[in-house]
């Protein structure tokens, strides 16, 4: 099920209980909203995304939608992964750290400012999409499946050939593409559980 609130983000990540808590209590502070996208809870200005929590096994992360543009508190942002993310920046927390409130309100209100300002890291619009081999030649023995991934938008078609472009080994790319021919065919994208 996916989650609808922070408290039931909260009963997913109980290892991290206090830690959100004090988390959220100091975003809603300011003038965000709280939302529930992605199945975690973000925090928007007038319907844009400006940060987001995240628990994981071993950390726990504000996310800042547009974290690249921040000049005056930058110290412990982190790109999570180089070389795809341009806008987004983390800050990871462990077991061992208590979230330091006063330093980290500092960065959400500069976020805050940036979103009034307007400002955002314009992405590359209609970049050619790469099919990986393994989709191709499942389009040449299905034509089912090719007409169906035709007509998902092409963010849609995006994330289906980087879900399986992006496998180191080939056992795991025809993996992803089983799992994948399925969605396709039922018009299901990859990421739709997770959008509102």
């Amino acid at each position: 099920m996916p989650v609808k609130s922070f408290e039931e983000y909260l009963e997913k990540h109980l290892k991290w209980k206090g830690e959100l808590q004090q988390l959220r209590t100091m975003l809603l502070s300011t003038e965000l909203e709280e939302t529930i996208k992605w199945g975690a809870p973000i925090y928007v200005l007038e319907n844009k995304n400006v940060v987001g929590l995240g628990a994981f096994k071993n950390h726990y992360a504000l996310w800042f939608f547009n974290g690249a543009l921040l000049q005056q508190n930058t110290e412990l942002l982190v790109n999570a992964q180089e070389e795809k993310t341009k806008a987004l920046r983390q800050i990871r927390l462990t077991e061992n750290e208590k979230p330091p409130i006063s330093s980290l309100k500092k960065y959400v209100e500069e976020a805050i400012l940036l979103q009034k300002a307007g400002k955002k890291i314009e992405t590359k619009k209609n970049k050619p999409l790469t099919i990986p081999s393994e989709l191709k030649e499942a389009f040449q023995n299905d034509i089912e499946l090719q007409t169906a991934f035709n007509k998902f938008t092409k963010g849609k078609q995006r994330e289906f050939t980087e879900h399986i472009a992006n496998a180191k080994r080939e056992e795991t790319r025809i993996s992803r593409l089983e799992k994948c021919i399925p969605m396709i065919k039922n018009g299901i994208g990859l990421n739709d559980k997770y959008r509102k």
